[in-house]
């Protein structure tokens, strides 16, 4: 295959593996492991590289390959270490140590046990694959706490664990590596912590002078904006190579602590930074694992047969509920909350990257080395990681849902505003069970909404810390219907990261002129709400003329035809409400087509004819004498307005 085409595959293939998975709720490691193998079975990149560079497969692939891994990996954990809040840390920061202290000590111990007994491994090795197993990592509990959607608390802990427990598993793995594979023969306790000291201070104080170094530079104007995305990938890399340089994997704390440090300060803005970190993320965790995943021989994975099995059982069912029920007992997590923990830990690319790194450096010292098990490391990992993505991936919802953590429906309505008339629409989409939250500025206009039985915060939807204190729990949807154009537009960027960007819709407050210079443009805007000249001023002023928010279930035998005939041709068409209770907002650009079994929702504004009135029956026109059915003269689906 040439290389071209070669380098150009994999990040296709990478995207198309998550695609599918956005599309099927599929995991998407899981995915991306699968097209790994199966390019795999056309191309090794190993013997591909060896080709190229004219080298030996065995040596020239890793050779060549894992330094970008390794710098891949950095940007991975950088980004993860973006997103730590230290205000989670109320709510999750005692359950998170716990887990990553005496939780990381009985998984290490537990592991290494569940290898030599299960696989056969020599004890040093067995040590070795429990200190890289003991990891989660954020490349698979991100996208999974994503798909559950798990109450905060438990949210904030897994993540908080996930990014932390990568480089103290690194750590630990290099401390193994060296005092009882290197120096098995005379281990030395002060060397060990000599050497854990040393990885500690270089990678925490490298990673806080990085952290330090931009939040001048960037406060004090010394970098224009165009580089702070660029600038600060290059000096985290920069500062992994020296971190890991003066002390064997430091590096990943140095990128996870200066992710950390920026995150948390508050002198500038880093969503630009954060938006191309996610972005590099979701390519090189593509990339990543479909390169690692077609390196694999599938014999040697089938190799392992049922002493496999049992050892990812164990993994499983056994060390990871010992390791969360024995850490967090009397924590602030309840028996719910910790049951979901233990059900929940993948292992991503830093167990497969590490592993391969230890790998390879068990091969280069082959002739050093004669223990049982030494070359399964990487396969047994990859195992692991596939096996614990599997079932995790598959059971996390379900068991989510069955221990009630997570809403089985993301139909809640996030609405911005709430003047009288958003109030009486909230009402009426309330009723029909479709649950609303509230967000307005004015306590007053709060305090209506809470009298009227609505769920309403006062606060600003503008403001990081106020949104972050928000429950979106079982919310899908955003809609900006505020007087304020400017308001919702600004609303609708700040909140992109919390919904997808199909669910964010606007109300225009008047009829815009588009090619207007003062307006704003249509890339600030989010899907505009209800139909073309149906503006916040306009619903307002029908909202005070009498009009009425009502909700009428379709049937075959009233359909929305009979509907817009019964109120004259004058309804305003807002939403539909789908059988299972997902409501369908209409937009101008995508008008919706009511269908019998639906329920719609429609601002209704002229008093119903009745069942007499000669349009309601187009034949009367042709037999004026024709009278109705006295029991049709009202229908028990309708629920007449009164005139105001």
């Amino acid at each position: 295959m040439d290389l071209l085409i070669y380098l150009a595959l994999i990040p296709t293939l990478g995207v198309v593996a998550q695609w599918i998975a956005w599309r099927t709720g599929l995991p998407g490691i899981l995915l991306l492991l699968l097209f790994g193998v199966l390019l795999g079975q056309f191309v090794q990149p190993d013997a591909f590289l060896a080709e190229l560079t004219g080298g030996d497969a065995a040596k020239a692939g890793p050779e060549l390959l894992f330094p970008i891994v390794s710098l891949s990996v950095a940007v991975i954990m950088f980004e993860g270490g973006l997103s730590l809040k230290f205000h989670e840390l109320r709510e999750a920061g005692g359950a998170a140590f716990r887990l990553v202290t005496l939780g990381a000590v009985i998984t290490f111990f537990g592991t290494a046990a569940a290898a030599h007994f299960t696989l056969g491994l020599a004890w040093p090795i067995s040590f070795l694959l429990g200190a890289i197993l003991i990891v989660t990592g954020p490349t698979v509990i991100g996208p999974l706490l994503r798909q559950v959607r798990p109450t905060r608390r438990v949210a904030s802990t897994l993540k908080w664990e996930g990014i932390v427990i990568d480089p103290i598993g690194a750590v630990l793995a290099v401390l193994v590596f060296e005092n009882v594979l290197v120096h098995s023969s005379e281990p030395d306790l002060g060397s060990a912590l000599f050497m854990l000291t040393k990885t500690i201070v270089v990678g925490m104080g490298l990673g806080c002078a990085g952290g330090a170094f931009l939040s001048t530079a960037f406060r004090r104007y010394w970098v224009p904006d165009q580089l702070h995305g660029i600038g600060t990938l290059s000096v985290g890399l920069l500062l992994y190579a020296i971190s890991n340089h003066l002390a064997h994997e430091s590096g990943l704390i140095t990128v996870t602590v200066m992710g950390i440090w920026l995150t948390n300060q508050h002198h500038f803005d880093i969503e630009h930074i954060v938006e191309l970190k996610e972005n590099l993320r979701t390519l090189l965790i593509g990339c990543l694992f479909i390169v690692l995943g077609s390196r694999v021989v599938i014999d040697d994975v089938t190799a392992q047969g049922w002493h496999g099995i049992l050892f990812l059982l164990l993994m499983i069912g056994i060390i990871r509920p010992i390791s969360v029920f024995v850490s967090l007992w009397k924590s602030p997590l309840n028996w719910r909350e910790q049951a979901f923990v233990a059900s929940l830990a993948p292992r991503g690319i830093v167990a497969a990257a590490v592993s391969s790194v230890f790998a390879l450096e068990l091969e280069r010292r082959s002739g050093s080395f004669d223990l049982a098990g030494s070359d399964q490391l990487a396969t047994v990992t990859f195992l692991v990681i596939v096996g614990t993505v599997a079932v995790y991936g598959l059971a996390a919802s379900p068991i989510a849902k069955l221990l009630g953590l997570a809403d089985e429906k993301t139909n809640g309505i996030l609405m911005v505003g709430a003047d009288s008339w958003v109030r009486d629409f909230a009402e009426e989409l309330t009723e029909v069970g479709v649950p609303v939250t509230l967000v307005d500025t004015n306590y007053n206009k709060v305090s209506q909404a809470r009298v009227a039985g609505l769920r309403a915060e006062c606060m600003n939807i503008l403001n990081e810390h106020a949104r972050q204190d928000l429950s979106i729990a079982g919310i899908g949807r955003f809609l900006a219907m505020t007087p304020n154009d400017e308001v919702n537009s600004l609303a609708l960027r700040e909140c992109r990261g919390m919904f997808e960007s199909a669910q964010l819709y606007q109300l225009n407050f008047t009829v815009k002129n588009t090619s207007s210079r003062r307006e704003m443009t249509r890339n600030l805007v989010g899907r505009q709400l209800f139909r073309e000249g149906l503006t916040f001023s306009k619903i307002r002023e029908l909202h005070q003329s009498g009009a009425v928010f009502k909700a009428t279930k379709l049937t075959d035998s009233f359909t929305y035809a009979d509907f817009i005939r019964r109120y004259n041709e004058v309804p305003e068409l807002l939403c539909v409400v789908q059988s299972d209770g997902i409501p369908l907002l209409n937009t101008v650009s995508d008008p919706l087509k009511p269908e019998p079994g639906q329920t719609i929702v429609c601002l209704v504004t002229s008093v119903p004819l009745p069942q007499e009135h000669v349009a309601m029956d187009p034949e009367k026109k042709k037999d004026p004498k024709k009278t109705l059915d006295p029991e049709k003269k009202s229908d028990p689906q309708i629920n007449t307005p009164e005139p105001s």
